[in-house]
């Protein structure tokens, strides 16, 4: 069963907008999804059904700035007047507590997509403790001296044209070199799936097509600063059981290189349960491709193992 819900954000203003997947019968497990930039929680419908249909509670929430968690339409790709990365990861927890409070007895794991993927990590530095895993999913890389430059930038123009503008210079930044391989292709966002149906379906959803605001790009920025830290200084527990998935053709994580040193830095830092998927000639978002019945499985036999454990 499919329910929608809400909870107020921590920014003091928003109903943030989440969506429940129950299962008929036992449940096993609770698996809560964070989603990426521009994007919205309903896009995980059919993973999510899969999942309950096979014993699992599935929850997540629409970010602030995304979806129907907005005051407006205008507040697409805005997080909030002040300390918005910290917000954005209060909700996440806020929601975590609120399940946990429904569920306290069952283990927990956690799923980040994209920038839900720096999310989760950035969560996981700080409140990791407790989880049964976590699921690193299309993720990469950004160098701190990269970030540095991305926040001055985006601190000069806001002093001309304020936080709420929507920058084509910034954005090209962050996105400009994902369709480079695939240029070949009509759509600009090829880069996203080798799925013609998902991007095609992509590229006409209003809740898909808006560009960042200064404010949301700043506290991105903001927040990947800070789980650089937390992963260099090993904050994630060691005892945490974390799975990285991604496409072997993801521009996301340097096709699949970025993916691989972060494993290996995961092992560096005493983490004593990692393992890492790479799927063959899939893109960015792994859940819609030609072969996501295979990474749905791989991910349920991964919670399934630890549950078992438990």
């Amino acid at each position: 069963m499919k329910r929608e819900f809400s909870f107020p954000s921590k920014d003091g203003r928003t109903s943030i907008h989440a969506i429940e997947w129950i299962p008929e019968g036992e449940i096993k497990g609770v698996l809560q999804m964070c989603h990426g930039m521009v994007e919205y929680i309903d896009r995980y419908h059919d993973f999510a059904t899969f999942l309950t249909e096979k014993g699992y509670y599935v929850v997540g929430h629409d970010h602030l700035g995304h979806g129907q968690s907005v005051v407006s339409d205008e507040e697409h790709g805005f997080f909030a007047e002040t300390e918005g990365n910290a917000k954005v990861i209060a909700d996440i927890h806020k929601l975590r507590c609120m399940t946990t409070e429904k569920y306290p007895d069952l283990p927990y794991f956690m799923l980040g997509h994209s920038m839900g993927s720096f999310l989760l990590r950035q969560y996981l530095g700080m409140y990791g403790n407790g989880l049964s895993g976590a699921v690193i999913m299309g993720t990469g890389a950004q160098p701190d001296v990269v970030l540095g430059a991305g926040k001055l930038l985006c601190r000069l123009i806001a002093a001309v044209k304020g936080w709420n503008y929507r920058s084509i210079l910034i954005n090209n930044m962050a996105f400009g070199g994902y369709n480079k391989r695939f240029s070949a292709e009509k759509s600009p966002v090829a880069w996203l799936s080798r799925n013609a149906e998902n991007v095609a379906k992509y590229e006409k959803d209003p809740l898909c097509t808006f560009v960042f605001t200064l404010n949301a790009y700043y506290n991105m920025f903001c927040g990947i600063s800070v789980m650089n830290r937390q992963e260099r200084e090993g904050k994630i527990p060691k005892d945490l059981p974390l799975f990285l998935v991604a496409g072997a053709d993801d521009p996301v994580g340097n096709f699949g290189k970025s993916v691989e040193k972060l494993y290996h830095l995961y092992l560096s830092r005493g983490i004593e349960d990692v393992r890492m998927k790479l799927y063959e000639k899939d893109r960015h978002e792994i859940l819609n491709e030609t072969d996501r019945d295979v990474v749905y499985q791989d991910i349920l036999d991964w919670m399934e193992e630890r549950v078992n454990e438990s």
